[in-house]
């Protein structure tokens, strides 16, 4: 039985309640601040383990187990193996400790939190594998996106120095329910293009295209206002993505002419031209100064303070990560202990806490080397081959669903050169769900190729176990 006959059987009701179980996790997690601080890691954790529970009871139900594992899984497990491996301490001769990790307890913490994450991104490749899933998930993500972004502007003017106006904070940059500026910045990029490329294939009503384009509109002006530089740069990255690919999201059955052509390339660019021209007007409108004067200035909001230069900022630190991958280059200092190792290798005087480099390329090579960066340029490879794959979908909307999530995942990429936004659990989950959309898209164009090879690689495996009928693991596409 294919995973779409699995999904029409009458004992399969609990896949609603399971697909929504995630989103509302995923929601959670944003509005937690992030789900950085003990209490929210542990209530995101209770949710997954919550829909493992149900799933159980769908599998005992159906008497089958069906999961779709797409191929850009596989590098986020091996980055878990690598930070088990990581986190095994043992005792030498002198019953000192000693293992991988510089900090073994800040290790097993950060792969507890990945496993989680990696099962949350497993539930949605599954759950989220037809195309009727499919379209609810893009629409849920406009609407979430537009909503965040409303209650981002209207906390960010209505601001008493506490979130949601209850919650005091001494947070010197913060944006709708994260803590930095920037992380808000990140979450953000990921869904804005998502109703521009819906928009753009033509694959909407009109009344919808109306809506989904004040959702972008209103992202994006919130993005901007956050005042984010590497929110910025990463919005324009997604634009110029979206404008390379949108060539594959508005053709229709017929003769291709160069008119017709020229005319379809002059409707998408005036799609997203004019995107861009009302997000500068509500920019405008409400007030551009603070956005010059920090895209300019940096944080010299005020006369007399010193100019930020990049040594100032990331610059110092990203010196001292590049040390520290020079005396770890294989396995690195462990998942989540760059704290520790950062306070060994340092060349400042140990005043300033750092968590993290300021940078998620730099992160994956301090936290795990030589391993960990090749593990991350092969998710990057297979992520992009199935966008580029899911793009050729002959359904509109299943193709803007991957050039829209592509877009997003681009952006994140362009803003992980500056900022650690993956660090953050709820990045990384709504990272991960836009990896699954992708992939999944792209797995459905597969199929309607219909090729000998495209078939073979789906690796379905049937097993008969006791009280199951029937395993079926799928891996999806490349």
């Amino acid at each position: 039985m294919s995973i779409e006959q699995a999904y029409d059987n009458p004992k399969t009701h609990l896949n609603k309640t399971i697909a929504t179980g995630l989103l509302v996790a995923v929601v959670f997690a944003a509005l937690a601040h992030g789900a950085v601080e003990p209490w929210s890691v542990f209530v995101f954790e209770a949710m997954v383990v919550a829909l493992l529970l149900l799933w159980c009871i769908k599998i005992m139900a159906d008497r089958r187990l069906t999961l779709n594992i797409p191929k850009t899984i596989l590098p986020v497990a091996a980055l878990v193996a690598v930070g088990l491996v990581q986190s095994i301490a043992i005792t030498d001769g002198a019953g000192r400790w000693q293992s991988l990790s510089k900090n073994v307890g800040y290790t097993r913490a950060a792969v507890t939190v990945l496993i989680f994450v990696l099962i949350s991104a497993i539930i949605a490749a599954t759950f989220f594998s037809r195309r009727n899933y499919l379209s609810a998930l893009g629409n849920f993500l406009v609407i979430y996106g537009l909503g965040m972004a409303l209650f981002a502007l209207i906390q960010h003017f209505a601001w008493n120095g506490s979130f949601y106006w209850l919650r005091q904070t001494d947070a010197t940059t913060p944006f709708g329910p994260f803590v930095n500026h920037n992380h808000f910045a990140g979450y953000m990029e990921m869904l804005f293009p998502i109703p521009v490329a819906l928009i753009v294939s033509r694959a909407l009503r009109t009344e919808l295209r109306v809506l989904y384009g004040f959702a972008a509109v209103v992202i994006g002006v919130a993005i901007v206002l956050s005042l984010s530089r590497g929110g910025i740069i990463s919005i324009a990255a997604a634009m110029a993505f979206l404008v390379l690919m949108s060539g594959r999201l508005s053709r229709r059955p017929g003769k291709a002419t160069a008119k017709r052509g020229l005319s379809q390339l002059a409707a998408r660019a005036a799609v997203l031209i004019a995107i861009v021209a009302v997000i500068s007007a509500g920019i405008l409108w409400i007030g551009a100064d603070p956005v010059i004067q920090r895209v300019t200035q940096g944080n010299q909001l005020n006369e007399g303070l010193p100019k930020e230069t990049f040594f100032s900022s990331r610059g110092w630190v990203w010196r001292d990560t590049l040390k520290m991958i020079r005396a770890n280059p294989l396995l690195g200092v462990g998942v989540g202990a760059y704290e520790t190792a950062f306070s060994i290798y340092t060349e400042s005087d140990g005043s300033l806490r750092v968590p993290q480099s300021h940078n998620d390329y730099l992160q994956v090579l301090a936290d795990c080397g030589i391993v960990g960066g090749l593990i991350a340029l092969s998710f990057i490879v297979l992520l992009f081959r199935a966008v580029a794959r899911g793009s050729r979908s002959r359904d509109p909307l299943l193709a803007a669903l991957a050039v829209g999530s592509g877009a997003g995942l681009f952006a994140m990429l362009v803003h992980s050169l500056f900022d650690f936004n993956l660090q953050l659990p709820s990045n990384a989950l709504l990272f991960l769900l836009l990896s699954a959309v992708a992939t999944n898209v792209a797995a459905t164009v597969r199929d309607q190729e219909g090729s000998s090879t495209a078939r073979s690689s789906r690796n379905a495996v049937q097993l008969e176990t006791e009280g199951v009928s029937s395993v079926s693991f799928s891996r999806g596409a490349s």
